[in-house]
C-alpha cells in the first residue's frame, strides 16, 4: 500500500520535520522535503504530495507570511491540524572555532529574528546570513561553506553533523515556540471536538472607515472569539489590505456557521481555510445565547411564529 506522502520544510533535522513527526507516525509516511514553504505547499496542490506541514506562526514574528500568503491564493487548500512546539537553538560552528572567531552567522530568517537580541548581546557586529531553513545552514556550514562561521540549529543537529556546540539554549524568550500546520487540498470537513479553530481570509468591501469593525461584528454578535487576526496586503489592491484570521469554533456550530454567512454576505472574498481541532485542547468558551441549543430554540421559536404560535 502507498504511503501518504507529506511534504516539509527541509532538508531533515527542521523544526518542521519534527513537528510531521510530533503529528504523524513515521513509520506510516513518506516525508519529503521542499527547499522552502512555497514548494511545499505547491506540491500539495499539484497533487505531488498528499499533506504539507508548514510553520504558519510564531511567539516573536507572528504570522510566517509565505505561509499565510500562499494560503491564500491559487488552487484551494484547508488547514487539517496544527501542532505547537517550543523553540530554541544552538549555536554551532566547525571543529576548532571560537565564538570570538564568529563574523557571520547564518539562519532562516525567522531563527535569525528569534535570537535578534541574544545575536546582539553576544555576537555584536556579526553578519546575518539567511538561509532556506536553519537545518539547511547547518549542513552547509558542516560541508565547508564559506561566508558564515556559525549557525543558529535546532538542538542536536550539530551534533549529528560533526560540528561542535558554541552555545546551548539560544533564544530571546525562552517560552519561544512555534505553531505548524498539517495542510491539504479540500475535503469534508472533520468533526467538532468542542476544541476547534477556524481559519479564514476577509476582504473588505472597500477602504473606508468601520468596514473593519463591521466585518469584526459579524464574530462579535454570534459570541465568536478570534485568536488572531492580521493584515495583509493585497497584490490586486496597492495600499488596501485583506484579513487572515483564526476564530475559535467549528463551522458545524450554528454560532460559526452563521458568522461565516453573514461574512459572506457583506465581503466581496471570504477563503474558507478549515475546521480543524486546536493544538491548546482546551474547550471553547460559549457565550451565554450563543450555544448550539440557543440557535435551535430561537429558530424554532421563530418558525412557531410563522405558524401562529406566539
Amino acid at each position: 500500500m502507498t504511503l501518504p506522502r507529506y511534504a516539509y520544510l527541509g532538508p531533515s533535522g527542521t523544526f518542521t520535520e519534527a513537528a510531521l513527526l510530533a503529528m504523524v507516525d513515521p513509520s506510516e509516511v513518506e516525508a519529503v522535503p521542499a527547499i522552502d514553504v512555497l514548494t511545499a505547499l505547491a506540491a500539495v496542490r499539484d497533487g505531488d504530495v498528499d499533506y504539507a506541514v508548514v510553520a504558519i506562526e510564531n511567539t516573536v514574528e507572528g504570522g510566517v507570511t509565505a505561509t499565510l500568503d500562499t494560503l491564500a491564493a491559487g488552487a484551494p487548500l484547508v488547514i487539517l491540524g496544527e501542532v505547537v512546539l517550543p523553540v530554541s537553538f544552538e549555536l554551532v560552528a566547525r571543529p576548532g572555532t571560537a565564538i570570538e572567531d564568529v563574523t557571520a552567522v547564518a539562519a532562516h530568517s525567522h531563527g535569525l529574528a528569534q535570537c535578534r537580541r541574544w545575536l546582539a548581546d553576544r555576537l555584536p557586529g556579526a553578519v546575518h546570513v539567511s538561509a532556506t531553513s536553519n537545518a539547511a545552514a547547518a549542513g552547509e556550514l558542516a560541508q565547508g561553506a564559506t561566508g558564515f562561521e556559525a549557525a543558529l540549529a535546532p538542538p542536536g543537529l550539530g551534533a549529528r553533523l560533526g560540528l561542535e556546540v558554541l552555545a546551548a539554549g539560544v533564544a530571546d524568550n525562552a517560552h519561544a515556540a512555534t505553531r505548524f500546520v498539517k495542510v491539504g487540498r479540500p475535503t469534508a470537513v472533520p468533526a467538532p471536538t468542542g476544541a476547534d479553530k477556524t481559519t479564514l481570509v476577509v476582504h473588505l468591501p472597500d477602504d473606508r472607515a468601520g468596514a473593519l469593525l463591521e466585518m469584526l461584528e459579524q464574530f462579535a454578535a454570534r459570541g465568536v472569539n478570534l485568536s488572531r487576526i492580521e493584515s495583509r496586503p493585497r497584490s490586486d489592491r496597492p495600499g488596501e489590505y485583506s484579513f487572515s484570521i483564526d476564530a475559535l469554533g467549528h463551522i458545524d456550530e450554528p454560532r460559526m456557521a452563521e458568522a461565516l454567512m453573514g461574512l459572506r454576505r457583506t465581503n466581496p472574498v471570504v477563503t474558507f481555510l478549515g475546521s480543524y481541532p486546536a493544538a491548546t485542547g482546551y474547550p471553547t468558551p460559549i457565550t451565554p445565547g450563543t450555544s448550539a441549543e440557543d440557535f435551535s430554540e430561537a429558530r424554532a421559536w421563530v418558525q412557531g411564529l410563522r405558524s401562529g404560535r406566539h
